[in-house]
């Protein structure tokens, strides 16, 4: 479905956004959940049109520290196209990092303007910019100057004790980035409660003739949920995020992870363990994995009992010796579907 009242600016660089069809679906960042291996993964069983990194700060890639974070910047060429999403408040830094975004061959760069992490907002970064949005434009041309011809997009929230984006969004639009992504909800609420879609649907109208792009994201449930909220608020773009957990069919228009067997999902639940622990040995610790698990595992008998297991699981081999034995065992498991 495209926006066909939508109008594109000869002055905004939109890179490849503009030859994606509306509305385009873009899988969320994440931290510490859609690092390369997960996004492998949501690849080889749905297609998003564009994947989003996890944030990476900006003042650490630009200190002796930035070894250790470019591996938060590996992505396999599966994962295309790529958007390097960034944290800070230092302008310079921004710069250097979007230069950096070019060398490893990014397709855009994303700054973070919504992240209500409290570490995150005792840097006067993610969320908290929201409290002196004067400063984001700042970012903005900054990472532009940097980023040579790759689009520059912005994602945020709708306010941070409260819904006040006529106050500052404006700042973010006159500023022109390619694309500016919404989560339906404050820095205070977190992610609680329903998503403001109606607040949304008033970011699409102000940005409404000044060729930015608009996208939503909060509590979107499939590729279908996601067409309907765009058509109702107007915006360009969907964003998915904590649904494509333990999900990878998520971005098809048909068969989701309700629609998958049983079998089929443990099968790519051990797809996933055995590509990280080959992707990060030594480098990310397998507990990670868990959340993971967690997400997989549900709606199906014995389900609480498996998850239970897999919370010891130690590495690739013990997750699939528990698999294994849950499996062996399934015609006397408890009727256990939570």
């Amino acid at each position: 479905m495209a926006n066909n009242a939508f109008k594109y600016n000869p002055s905004i660089n939109y890179g490849f956004w503009k030859d994606l069809a509306q509305p385009f679906f873009m899988l969320a960042p994440m931290a510490d959940i859609t690092d390369t291996v997960f996004r492998q993964i949501i690849s080889r069983y749905s297609t998003p049109d564009a994947y989003f990194t996890e944030f990476v700060s900006c003042d650490g890639l630009c200190s002796a520290g930035r070894q250790r974070l470019l591996v938060d910047l590996q992505f396999s060429s599966t994962e295309r196209p790529i958007v390097a999403q960034f944290f800070g408040a230092r302008p310079e830094n921004f710069y250097k990092s979007a230069q950096l975004a070019i060398e490893l061959g990014f397709d855009g760069i994303d700054i973070n303007t919504g992240c209500p992490d409290k570490s995150i907002v005792r840097q006067e970064a993610g969320s908290a910019l929201m409290r002196t949005p004067e400063r984001i434009p700042e970012l903005i041309a900054a990472t532009k100057e940097g980023a040579g011809s790759l689009p520059v997009s912005v994602k945020t929230r709708l306010g941070y004790s409260f819904i006040d984006i006529e106050e500052w969004l404006p700042l973010i639009i006159d500023a022109k980035p390619a694309l500016i992504t919404i989560h339906g909800r404050t820095k205070k609420e977190m992610y609680k409660g329903e998503t403001h879609w109606d607040s949304i649907s008033r970011c699409v109208d102000m940005a409404a003739g000044s060729g930015v792009l608009v996208a939503g994201n909060g509590d979107i449930e499939n590729r279908a949920h996601g067409v309907l909220m765009a058509k109702q608020s107007g915006a360009q773009g969907i964003m998915i995020g904590r649904a494509s957990m333990g999900n990878p069919w998520i971005f098809n228009i048909d068969g989701c992870k309700k629609d998958q067997a049983q079998a089929d999902i443990l099968k790519v639940l051990l797809e996933h363990a055995d590509l990280f622990e080959h992707h990060y040995q030594g480098v990310r610790r397998y507990v990670t994995m868990r959340k993971h698990f967690k997400a997989y595992i549900s709606d199906f008998p014995g389900a609480k009992l498996l998850r239970k297991e897999l919370m010891q699981a130690r590495d690739s081999v013990h997750t699939r010796k528990i698999v294994d034995e849950f499996l062996s065992d399934y015609d006397r498991l408890p009727l256990d579907t939570t």
